[in-house]
């Protein structure tokens, strides 16, 4: 068998063998200067992957909050992902408003003619660009999968800001912030759409692409909350949250949206189920709030798990992302609007 052909594009250049020597050095400082005595070296970030496996896997992150080395592109508050697996094509997330339209031009990813649509959960900065996709495209021929649950108090998802934060969703002072979504199956069915709940545990999409629910977390966020019909604050067990596993030669790949309920416990509770090993993770780890000490758990399971590849995104945090990206410098990467992970 041929060794697999590996490359981080944005990042790496030089000869072949220079590739084949860095190309798993994911997050790493600039190597090519010299650390002076109590200098911190330049954090650096790669944003790109690509093997060469003989799978037909291509996943394009259209829509993130930043946009390292593809400046080109906005970096918009969220997260939108197109999975690609032979001829099936799904798109994940929407993101806050929808430049991901935009971006899947530039990077010539096919969002016209992709029938699938899933979202992970009932927050603005992953299902607000859904509207805005459908009538431009025409829902008709599509399907929005969800979980069963999903617009249930979709519309009253609140932050509970202590701190007084400035944030995406908040103002700087304290308080409770709506950060559910503004439309309906009613809403969705009216371009065209269809709309296809999930019951169970899982759900498949396309050979090779499934959909996976009922996470269990606890403790939940006591920051993440819904307000019932009394008007009262409740913590949001989140339900509805999804994520979706790929089938590839070297093991699963795991795309969440924004993890509420716990990346560890998807992507362990995924490696259970199908009783296959986890290759790789990509998405929202929403470690934003996180301790050190959460973080460093969150690092400890993973390298615990066997992961080869993590592309941490949105909600992981500045300090969770350098600490990975540290720790972990030939397993995680910056998955970043733009970023392109390729198993071909």
């Amino acid at each position: 068998m041929d060794t697999p052909k590996i490359s981080r594009r944005g990042f790496l250049g030089g000869s072949a063998a220079a590739v084949a020597s860095l190309a798993l050095a994911a997050c790493s400082s600039n190597s090519g200067e010299e650390k002076k005595e109590g200098e911190e070296k330049p954090f650096t970030p790669q944003t790109d992957f690509s093997e060469t496996t003989g799978d037909k896997l291509k996943i394009t992150t259209l829509s993130e909050n930043t946009n390292t080395g593809h400046e080109s592109l906005s970096a918009e508050f969220g997260f939108c992902a197109l999975i690609e697996l032979g001829d099936s094509k799904v798109l994940f997330d929407t993101a806050k408003k929808g430049d991901f339209i935009e971006h899947a031009q530039e990077l010539h990813a096919d969002i016209a003619n992709t029938k699938m649509i899933v979202l992970s959960h009932a927050h603005y900065d992953h299902c607000g660009g859904l509207m805005k996709y459908l009538n431009m495209f025409d829902g008709k021929g599509r399907t929005l999968y969800l979980k069963d649950c999903f617009f249930d108090g979709a519309t009253e998802k609140y932050y509970d800001d202590i701190a007084g934060q400035k944030l995406d969703f908040t103002d700087g002072t304290p308080g409770y912030f709506n950060i559910g979504i503004k439309f309906d199956q009613k809403d969705v069915e009216a371009t065209g759409a269809k709309v296809e709940y999930m019951t169970g545990d899982s759900m498949e999409l396309a050979p090779g692409i499934t959909l996976y629910g009922n996470f269990v977390r606890n403790p939940l966020d006591p920051k993440m909350l819904i307000k019932n019909d009394k008007g009262e604050y409740i913590i949001d067990n989140f339900d509805e949250e999804v994520a979706i596993s790929v089938e590839t030669s070297k093991g699963i790949i795991v795309v969440s949206g924004c993890s509420h309920t716990g990346i560890e416990n998807i992507v362990k509770a995924i490696k259970d189920r199908t009783g296959k090993d986890v290759y790789a993770v990509i998405g929202g780890f929403h470690l934003l709030d996180a301790t050190e000490k959460q973080i460093q758990n969150s690092i400890d399971t993973f390298s615990g798990l066997g992961v080869s590849h993590m592309g941490v995104s949105h909600c992981i945090g500045e300090k969770a992302k350098k600490m990975f990206c540290e720790q972990l410098p030939d397993i995680a990467f910056v998955n970043t609007t733009g970023s392109v992970f390729e198993m071909k």
